[in-house]
């Protein structure tokens, strides 16, 4: 996910001015700042309240320990609910506060399966209201909360799942996150033969994304995405009979 404001900071001496790149975990972290004074400066303003959940879900990114992380979330998770209070069918509002309530999931054990039923219907409402909001997001993260959740005693299911992996890549097929989903899905399935198409096909458009998603903001997704993509071939390659 790409963050949202700025990528470098500057250093001054007495003869020049260096700006430098900054960490993405530093990045982060201002983002957060920036936009929690913004927000605790006017409560009122639905913009705000959104972009603070969006940084804050940035920042527990990074967070070190499980107690950082549900500190950070349950901020988010609050800003979302305010800018969902103060605009009812705010797209980013109820789309972070989805993806807050995956944070604070993180941080739990048997606990996180009471956020799961919120967790879908916020993405599902976001997928009526607008389901190609960040890169197909609503059905990427239902695919994946299908994906990954218990099939015994929560809302695990595999036809789901694939049925929304599929649906983002066909509403933003350049975004390799899409596709990385997809072709991960299908390995823990032991579908090696759709692995392997699905694999083929973010072969054709991996070259176009590195010039479409280019930048300082899409460094740490780049990095990411790139192990899992190795990461994915060698599984492929393990999973293909040797002749």
């Amino acid at each position: 996910m790409a963050f949202s404001t700025l990528f470098s900071t500057a250093e001054t001496n007495s003869t020049n001015t260096v700006s430098r790149p900054i960490s993405p975990e530093q990045h982060a972290r201002n983002a957060y700042l920036t936009y929690q004074a913004r927000f605790e400066i006017n409560p009122s303003h639905p913009e705000l309240a959104w972009q603070f959940s969006r940084a804050a879900f940035d920042w527990a990114e990074f967070a070190s320990n499980n107690r950082q992380r549900e500190q950070i979330a349950l901020q988010g998770i609050a800003a979302a609910r305010r800018g969902i209070v103060l605009e009812t069918n705010s797209v980013p509002a109820h789309y972070y506060l989805g993806m807050n309530l995956g944070q604070l999931a993180r941080t739990k054990s048997i606990g996180a399966l009471k956020l799961v039923g919120e967790m879908e219907r916020e993405f599902k409402k976001v997928r009526v209201l607008d389901e190609t909001y960040d890169f197909a997001g609503p059905d990427r993260n239902l695919g994946l909360l299908y994906l990954e959740a218990p099939s015994s005693f929560s809302i695990g299911d595999r036809k789901k799942a694939r049925e929304h992996l599929l649906k983002a890549v066909e509403l933003s097929p350049t975004y390799p996150e899409n596709r990385l989903n997809l072709i991960e899905a299908y390995l823990k399935w032991n579908d090696s033969k759709s692995a392997q198409t699905a694999f083929n096909e973010l072969e054709q458009i991996w070259t176009a994304a590195r010039k479409e998603f280019a930048g300082e903001e899409w460094r740490t997704s780049w990095v990411d995405w790139e192990k899992r993509r190795s990461k994915a071939l060698e599984k492929l390659r393990s999973m293909t009979p040797r002749r």
